[in-house]
């Protein structure tokens, strides 16, 4: 079965052909870095990570770019005003750029803890100024923008009379003008749509370029257009990112690449769905929404422990890319035994042999047959990393029965365990991304127990200098010690 992908632009699967064979360039929006990263962020950074991995797998050569949006990114995402970035810096007396390495170490090190793999190239906005002026310049010279006091704007209706501007999302020009606000700023732009490609800087703006149109600083949607431009060309096979961009950032990139390069940068297109916590969409004003930070540590009032990030990991999995992810304590409790359940199995299996000569149970070694190959077409059905944990989990009780001795080992021909060993690394190290965390936390779990022991016992004793000084030493070399109510703890690692 030959691999198909949900192609958000033509809402169907189609099969997948790259551009040049055997070579995939793939490109993913990555995180823009004035604060940490949240859970909807690493749910798309996980599942292009999965799917990088498994075209890899598929033997194909994979150039994957993922940016860091370090400059443009307005408040609201309007046109005007001053940037994230550079609002932050005042707040904090910092420079910019200061605000950037934060976020950015940060950004890298949870995908490091989730067990992403880096991706080929990681470009900045920053990093790619002279690229986004030169793009904005052909723009404006095929006549798909002008300029109003410096800045850049794109005009949009001119666009849509010769391409549909809302193609991506299958949307109408009157219904996107029909749903447009009126903003400030918009008293310079022709069209309530028009969005900028190169803004002027105020005097006290903190990040400033000079630009044939004065000093200034590039639109956000400039910026992917010019990086994915640079590294895959003005064609390539994947763009990837939230559904949340879809509407907006997204199909700017699609105009920007058509005025520009007359032609849509990438042949598929692919959204990650959004996340909910019990049954409610995550939001900071709900009050609902919570950190990687907060889940691997457990300190937040919605979650009863810590969840280590393979928990996580696995736990994403368990949901196609395009569903809904719902958060709950019930589910990452659950996904943290199905984790330790399947490992525990996958390490029984690694010591199987079985006998060529010995009579098979032709009935069995088929059923197992059919469920491992099953895992390269469930993949190569837009990705089913779900159907493929629903074979493993029912291989599972056979492997287990084998060990029992229920099973014969026997009953299973040679080929078949061979086959099933190396499936199962190959999709639950290699593909999944998965480790096994737990197992090499015995040691860790069995100090971690005596220590909280010994802590409870000073605050039974109103020994609070002890009590503190394990707590305190503990976060000091990123262990979190979080007091839950009867007094009992629990931990996690940072």
């Amino acid at each position: 079965m030959a691999l198909k992908i949900y192609n958000t632009l033509s809402r169907e699967k189609e099969l997948f052909t790259p551009l040049t064979p055997d070579h995939v360039g793939m490109y993913v929006c990555g995180p823009t870095v004035y604060s940490d990263v949240h859970l909807g962020n690493c749910r798309t950074f996980i599942s292009f990570d999965i799917i990088y991995r498994y075209l890899v797998y598929l033997g194909y050569k994979v150039r994957y770019v993922r940016n860091i949006t370090d400059a443009g990114h307005l408040e609201g995402d309007r046109d005007e005003g001053d940037d994230k970035f550079s609002k932050l810096a005042r707040l904090q007396k910092v420079e910019p750029m200061e605000i950037v390495q934060k976020y950015t170490v940060g950004f890298r090190h949870v995908m490091q803890l989730l067990n992403n793999l880096p991706p080929s190239i990681e470009p900045t906005a920053t990093g790619h100024i002279a690229e986004q002026i030169e793009i904005t310049k052909q723009i404006l010279a095929n006549g798909y923008a002008y300029e109003v006091n410096g800045t850049i704007y794109f005009d949009v209706e001119k666009y849509n009379k010769e391409q549909p501007y809302g193609i991506l999302t299958n949307r109408k020009m009157e219904d996107l003008l029909e749903g447009t606000r009126e903003l400030g700023g918009q008293d310079e732009k022709r069209g309530r749509l028009d969005f900028a490609l190169w803004i002027k800087a105020k005097p006290e703006h903190l990040m400033q370029w000079p630009s044939p149109w004065g000093m200034g600083f590039p639109g956000w949607h400039i910026e992917c257009s010019a990086m994915s431009e640079k590294y895959l060309g003005k064609k390539f096979d994947i763009h990837g990112g939230g559904m949340d961009l879809a509407a907006t950032h997204h199909t700017n990139e699609i105009a920007q690449s058509q005025a520009c390069y007359h032609t849509s940068p990438a042949n598929f297109w692919m959204h990650t769905n959004m996340l909910t916590v019990n049954g409610t969409r995550m939001s900071k004003s709900l009050g609902n929404g919570f950190l990687p930070e907060e889940l691997f540590t457990g300190n937040h009032p919605l979650l009863e422990k810590a969840y280590a990030p393979m928990t996580v990991r696995f736990f994403m999995l368990q949901t196609h890319y395009r569903s809904t992810l719902d958060f709950s304590n019930e589910a990452l409790q659950a996904s943290e035994k199905g984790l330790k359940r399947l490992w525990d199995a996958y390490e029984l299996l690694q010591k199987f042999t079985a006998n060529n000569e010995a009579p098979t149970d032709a009935e069995l070694d088929a059923k197992v047959n059919r469920l491992v190959n099953e895992f390269d077409e469930f993949m190569n059905d837009d990705f089913n990393t779900a159907k493929v944990l629903g074979n493993m989990f029912e291989l599972v009780p056979v492997i287990n029965s084998i060990k029992d001795g229920l099973i014969q080992a026997d009953a299973i021909s040679a080929t078949t365990v061979s086959l099933l060993q190396q499936k199962f690394k190959a999709y639950l190290e290699d593909v999944f991304g998965l480790k096994n965390s737990a197992a090499n936390n015995d040691v860790l779990n069995g100090v971690m127990d005596l220590l909280i022991e010994i802590r409870k016992e000073s605050k039974t004793k109103k020994d609070f200098a002890t009590s503190d000084k394990i707590r305190n030493q503990l976060a000091a070399i990123g262990i979190n010690l979080k007091d839950e109510k009867g007094g009992e703890m629990s931990w996690g690692v940072s």
